[in-house]
């Protein structure tokens, strides 16, 4: 986007993508990070709202749905042979990740898991008004890592984008201290802050890091191991989780919990199902606006869905809709527009740029012909 390599249609992180078929994934990625990133903490909250109390199930489900991935990999397999059926000798169905991209992916799905369990102790200690400090410094870290890490290069725009999303998140901040739930400790309270904030940063080294993996893979980045990618990562993540749920003696716990569930045993369970599946939207809808764009307007992405979250959780759990969110909604679509425009400045200069190119060879061609 804002680098130059990825304004080209053709090479994006070392792939050959057809424009429209990039769009396409792009606007997809796009749909499914806005479902995983309004309903991931809805739904997470749901959960501890009703008496739930289980940090480490809370974490483990963010990436425990990594196995309903593996029909998208598999339909993207059937597709591939499908393409191919015309040549004469057929590719393999087979696994496109190498060991050194394994590793690699092994361990952003570790950090992944760290970084689900801050997420998760947040989010029990405080409301979904509150944990929306988790985007504040967000966007911030990941353009703070992303110009670290890969190089990202800003534009004026990028930078009015960043700058009014870091400011309409912290807007959100102002009205925290009277978000404290009944019966909470201030020392629960700080921890969770303390905890989501760390969550923010984590995350914001993360993405960057995907993007990083991307272009030191070695080998052609293609969508079908964006996909493998995300099962790998979240593998990872849900194995580090595990280990803290049997320290923790959460399996043992589960059965007994879902009988005190307020909203009942089944729907107890189907909300576990349900997070599972939403987080797994965020997820591969994340890595995939990487994968067509970049890991800034992942990172930007996430934060103007920032007020929406805020809306949401006014409608289904009634919380007050103070002054300071609705300025936050004003700037974060603010900022968006500023990104975008930006882009669209910069394709339609470079587009300018090589069409001058054309007509100036076209020229010396003729008059080479003099």
């Amino acid at each position: 986007m804002e680098n130059h390599e990825q304004t080209t249609t053709s090479t994006t992180h070392g792939t050959k993508v057809k424009p429209a078929t990039k769009t396409s994934l792009l606007i997809l990625s796009c749909i499914l990070l806005s479902i995983g990133n309004c309903g991931g903490p809805l739904i997470t909250r749901l959960y501890f709202i009703h008496g739930g109390n289980r940090v480490w199930l809370s974490s483990f489900l963010e990436t425990a749905g990594w196995p309903v991935i593996i029909i998208v990999l598999i339909i993207l397999y059937f597709h591939r042979q499908k393409n191919a059926s015309f040549l004469v000798v057929k590719p393999v169905t087979k696994i496109y990740m190498r060991p050194r991209l394994f590793f690699a992916v092994a361990f952003i799905g570790v950090i992944t898991g760290l970084d689900d369990y801050l997420y998760a102790y947040g989010v029990a200690r405080l409301p979904i008004s509150t944990s929306a400090l988790i985007l504040a410094p967000h966007l911030a870290f990941v353009a703070f890592f992303a110009y670290l890490l890969v190089k990202q290069k800003f534009t004026p725009y990028s930078i009015n984008a960043v700058v009014l999303l870091t400011v309409g998140a912290g807007v959100l901040a102002l009205h925290t201290s009277g978000d404290r739930p009944e019966g909470e400790s201030t020392k629960e309270y700080v921890m969770g802050f303390v905890m989501t904030v760390a969550a923010a940063l984590l995350y914001g080294f993360v993405l960057p890091l995907i993007e990083l993996t991307y272009k030191q893979a070695k080998q052609e980045i293609t969508y079908t191991l964006v996909v493998e990618i995300q099962i790998i990562m979240c593998l990872f993540a849900t194995l580090f989780c595990t280990v803290g749920m049997v320290v923790n003696n959460d399996f043992k716990v589960i059965q007994r919990e879902a009988k005190d569930f307020k909203l009942g045993e089944t729907k107890y369970y189907a909300i576990l199902c349900a997070s599972a599946l939403i987080w797994q939207c965020f997820f591969l809808g994340a890595i995939g606006v990487i994968f067509c764009a970049s890991s800034l307007l992942s990172g930007i992405i996430i934060a103007v869905l920032l007020p929406v979250t805020e809306v949401l959780a006014v409608v289904f759990y009634k919380e007050k809709f103070q002054v300071e969110k609705g300025v936050a909604l004003v700037l974060s679509l603010w900022g968006f527009t500023s990104y975008f425009y930006g882009e669209y400045k910069l394709k339609k200069g470079l587009k300018d740029e090589m069409q001058y190119s054309q007509q100036s060879i076209e020229m010396d061609q003729a008059n080479s012909y003099v």
